[in-house]
C-alpha cells in the first residue's frame, strides 16, 4: 500500500485529501454547536435539515457540476472548489439565522460535489498501475475512516482552548491546505498519465506537463457534448454498461446497513441500554475500525480474488450483520454484541464500496471517467437520501421499533446484494460499454 505514496503527485493529492477531510470533520462538529447556538430548542431539527440539504446537493449538483466544468483544467476545478469551501467556512461563524446556514451549507456541499468526482477521476491517470491504484483506493478509505474517528477528538482538544466558532477557522485551514497541495502537484491531462505527460525519467518536457499544451488551457481530450447531454451522460453510462449496474445496486446495500448504524447507534446506546454518551463514540469507532481493517487487507485480497467475489461478500456481510441486530438487542451482553456487529458492518461496507474505482477505471473510457465518478457519487448519495429517513422514521418510538427496522434494512441490503449478483456480467462476456460511433457523433451535435 505504501508504494502508492512513493509517487510524488499522488502523495501530494493524498495529503490534500487528508487535510480537507480533517477540515470537514471539524465542520461537522462546528455545525452541531452552531445549530444549538442559533436554536437551542430545535438544534436537532436545524442540524438534520442541514444534513438533508447536504445529501440533496450531492445528488443533484454532482452531475450538473461535472458537466459544467468538463472542459476546464482539473487543477482549476479542484482549487476553485476548495476556494469556495474556504469562503463558506469563514462565513459560517458570522451568520445569525438558520436559513443562512442552509444556504451556505448548500453552497459548500455543491463545491464538494464538484471537487470529489474530479479528484477521483485524476487518480487513475496519476497511478496507471492497477496495484498502485487499488492501494490508493484503500488509502482513501482509510483517510475517510480516520477522519470520522480523529476529527471529533481534534475538535474536543481545540474546544479546551478556543471558542466553538474557531473550529470553522480549522475547517478553512483544511481547505486552504488542500488547495495549496493541489497547486503544488503536476496533474496530467485527462486520459493521459504522469509518465505520458513527461514524468520523471520520461522524454517530453517537465514533470507533469504535456508537450505542446500550455498549463491551464482547456482540456482537449474531453469530447464535445451539449450541457444537458453531459449532465445525464454518467448516469446513462451506469444504466447502459453491464459491469456498472451491480455497483449501482450494491450502493443501496451499503446505504441500508450504514444508515441504521449512523442513525440508530445513539438510540441503542442511550435508550435501549441506558449507557453514557461516550459509548456512542466507542460504537461508531468500532464501525470505523472494521472499515479500516478491510481497507488495509483489500490490496492483498484483490490480488487473489476478483472484485465480484469481494464486493458480493461485503454485501452479504452487511445484510447478515444487520439482520442479527434484534438478537443483540435482547442479549444480556448486548452492547458487546452490537459492537461486534458494527465491526462486521464496517468490514462489509469497505469490501462492497472500495473496489468500485477499479471497476469504473476498467470499464469506462478515460474521457468519460469524470462523468462516471460524478454519477457514482450522485447515485450512491441518492441511496442514502432514501435510507437515512427510512432508518430514522421506522426506528422511532411508536412505529416499527429498532429490531423491526434492522430487519427491514437487512432485507433491503440482502435484496440489493442478490440483485447485484444477478446483474454481474458472466465470465467470458465483455462487460465494457463502447459508445457506438453514431452516438458519439450525436453527442457533439
Amino acid at each position: 500500500m505504501l508504494r502508492a505514496l512513493s509517487h510524488p503527485v499522488y502523495r501530494r493529492l493524498f495529503l490534500a485529501q487528508v487535510v480537507a477531510l480533517a477540515g470537514t470533520g471539524l465542520l461537522t462538529v462546528a455545525l452541531g454547536l452552531l445549530a444549538y447556538d442559533l436554536s437551542p430548542g430545535d438544534a436537532g431539527g436545524v442540524l438534520g435539515t442541514a444534513l438533508a440539504i447536504k445529501m440533496v446537493a450531492y445528488v443533484v449538483v454532482a452531475p450538473l457540476a461535472t458537466a459544467a466544468v468538463a472542459r476546464l483544467p482539473r487543477r482549476a476545478v479542484l482549487v476553485g472548489s476548495d476556494a469556495v469551501r474556504l469562503a463558506v467556512a469563514l462565513s459560517l461563524p458570522i451568520v445569525g439565522e438558520a436559513w443562512q446556514v442552509y444556504v451556505l451549507v448548500f453552497v459548500l456541499q455543491a463545491a464538494s460535489a464538484a471537487f470529489t468526482p474530479t479528484f477521483q477521476s485524476v487518480i487513475p491517470d496519476v497511478l496507471p498501475d492497477e496495484d498502485d491504484y487499488t492501494a490508493a483506493l484503500s488509502l482513501s478509505r482509510l483517510a475517510s475512516d480516520l477522519e470520522a474517528v480523529a476529527s471529533p477528538l481534534l475538535a474536543a482538544i481545540l474546544l479546551l482552548v478556543v471558542p466553538s466558532s474557531a473550529l470553522f477557522l480549522g475547517t478553512a485551514a483544511g481547505f486552504a491546505g488542500s488547495a495549496l497541495l493541489v497547486l503544488s502537484a503536476a496533474l496530467p491531462r485527462r486520459g493521459s498519465t504522469v509518465s505520458d505527460a513527461g514524468g520523471p525519467g520520461q522524454a517530453g518536457g517537465a514533470p507533469g506537463t504535456v508537450p505542446g499544451v500550455a498549463p491551464g488551457t482547456v482540456d482537449e481530450d474531453v469530447p464535445e457534448m451539449p450541457f444537458g447531454r453531459r449532465a445525464q451522460h454518467g448516469i446513462l453510462l451506469f444504466w447502459r454498461t453491464p459491469a456498472l449496474r451491480p455497483v449501482l445496486v450494491l450502493n443501496l446495500a451499503v446505504a441500508a446497513a450504514g444508515a441504521f448504524v449512523l442513525v440508530q447507534t445513539v438510540t441503542i446506546v442511550r435508550a435501549t441500554f441506558g449507557a453514557g454518551e461516550d459509548l456512542v463514540a466507542v460504537l461508531l469507532a468500532m464501525n470505523g475500525a472494521g472499515s479500516m481493517a478491510a481497507a488495509l487487507a483489500l490490496p492483498a485480497v484483490l490480488r487473489r480474488a476478483p472484485e465480484k467475489r469481494v464486493m458480493l461478500a461485503g454485501g452479504a456481510l452487511l445484510a447478515v450483520a444487520t439482520a442479527l441486530v434484534p438478537l443483540a438487542l435482547r442479549a444480556s451482553w448486548g452492547l458487546a454484541a452490537v459492537a461486534v456487529l458494527w465491526v462486521l458492518v464496517g468490514l462489509g461496507w469497505a469490501a462492497a464500496e472500495t473496489p468500485v474505482g477499479r471497476i469504473l477505471r476498467r470499464n469506462v473510457a478515460p474521457a468519460d471517467l469524470p462523468d462516471a465518478f460524478a454519477a457514482d457519487f450522485s447515485l450512491s448519495h441518492a441511496c442514502w437520501l432514501v435510507t437515512y429517513p427510512l432508518a430514522g422514521w421506522l426506528g422511532s418510538t411508536g412505529r416499527a421499533g429498532l429490531g423491526t427496522t434492522a430487519l427491514v434494512l437487512a432485507v433491503v441490503a440482502a435484496s440489493a446484494t442478490l440483485a447485484a449478483a444477478a446483474l454481474w456480467p458472466r465470465a467470458g462476456r465483455d462487460p465494457r460499454f463502447q459508445v457506438p460511433p453514431a452516438d458519439r457523433a450525436g453527442m457533439g451535435s
